[in-house]
Parts: C-alpha cells; sequence; structure tokens
C-alpha cells in the first residue's frame, strides 16, 4: 500500500445497494450514525436468515408442500443468502484491515516452565 492510500480512512460496504443495485459505502472509523444504522440492519439479516432456516427446515418436511411454496422459500432463501454474504465481506474486510495494522508478531519468550511471560 502506498503512503497516499495508508492514511486514507478506512471504508465499509453497507448491508444495503442504491437504487440502482450498486455497492454503498461509508468512510470513517465505524463509530458514526451510518456505522452503527449499518449493525442493526446487519443483526436484523442475520436474525432473519437464522428464522428462514428454521421456516425452510419446517416447509421442507412436510409432505403437503406445494411447488408454488417452495419457489417462493427459494426465493426468500436467494435474497437472506444474498444478504449475508454481503454481510460477510464486509466484516471480512474489516477485519483484514484490523490484522494487517497488527504489527508482525515476534519471537515468543517463554518462561522457564514452558509458559508464557
Amino acid at each position: 500500500m502506498d503512503s497516499e492510500h495508508a492514511d486514507a480512512a478506512p471504508m465499509r460496504l453497507l448491508p444495503w445497494t442504491d437504487v440502482g443495485g450498486k455497492p454503498c459505502y461509508v468512510v470513517g472509523d465505524g463509530t458514526g450514525y451510518v456505522s452503527r444504522k449499518a449493525d442493526e440492519v446487519e443483526s436484523i439479516q442475520l436474525d432473519m436468515a437464522d428464522e428462514l432456516l428454521g421456516h425452510a427446515a419446517d416447509l421442507l418436511a412436510d409432505d403437503e408442500v406445494t411447488g408454488p411454496q417452495i419457489r417462493f422459500l427459494a426465493g426468500r432463501l436467494s435474497e437472506s443468502l444474498r444478504q449475508i454474504v454481503r454481510v460477510a465481506e464486509s466484516r471480512g474486510s474489516r477485519l483484514d484491515r484490523l490484522l494487517t495494522d497488527q504489527p508482525e508478531p515476534g519471537p515468543e519468550k517463554h518462561k522457564p516452565d514452558g509458559g508464557l511471560p
């Protein structure tokens, strides 16, 4: 990374898109209003995905389920998976950034009993 970009504020992929479907980002340290709203939306999306999985298990166990019900379920699962992948990408990039900001680990110094200092 060059020095021009080293001091740039980090960008976070938000859990929503613009009207045209393009990704939205926020620049900052992660403590602002938009970042807090993004955290709330991600939490809701994760909870909804978990509930949807439970519903899917119930529906798929039903011998009387219809084709339209399965198609509807598949559509909702697809939407949810798209959202969760976006959350994972956002969190992964933030984790990568945190890890690359950490100093390289040095040699560990051990106590005589084999433990760490």
